[in-house]
């Protein structure tokens, strides 16, 4: 996945809605505040270092409904944080996307939890 490194790239929901924005590798909220990022082979990991699901072609997040993918998936260490960026003014409309199969759960639908701020969300860790 060789970008651009300026490039903003919008992710969508498969309700057509850019949710998220990568400048790879780096994911980030409609705010421009970091998420998480992407690796090499297209999977998606959270500001804490969980897996959360993988990159489709039609530009969405998506993961197994069962989990067992993200069982598998060790924690990995997070880059360091990059800084805020300023979302584009236009975003193209989304791709045509297919149905996604029962199995599989539009992270950015269903599960946007999943995918935080480095100061928010449940699986942060405590200042202790």
């Amino acid at each position: 996945m060789s970008q651009n490194p300026s490039r903003v790239i919008p992710i969508y929901n498969s309700q057509g809605e850019a949710d998220a924005f990568l400048v790879f590798p780096s994911l980030y909220n409609r705010s421009g505040e970091w998420i998480g990022w992407v690796t090499a082979q297209r999977e998606v990991y959270s500001v804490m270092g969980y897996y959360v699901g993988s990159l489709t072609g039609d530009a969405r997040i998506v993961r197994n409904r069962s989990g067992d993918d993200a069982s598998r998936k060790p924690r990995l260490r997070p880059p360091p944080a990059p800084g805020r960026i300023i979302p584009p003014a236009t975003i193209p409309l989304a791709p045509l996307m297919k149905e996604l199969t029962h199995s599989l759960v539009d992270v950015l639908s269903e599960e946007h939890e999943r995918l935080h701020t480095v100061d928010s969300g449940e699986l942060r860790d405590d200042l202790d």
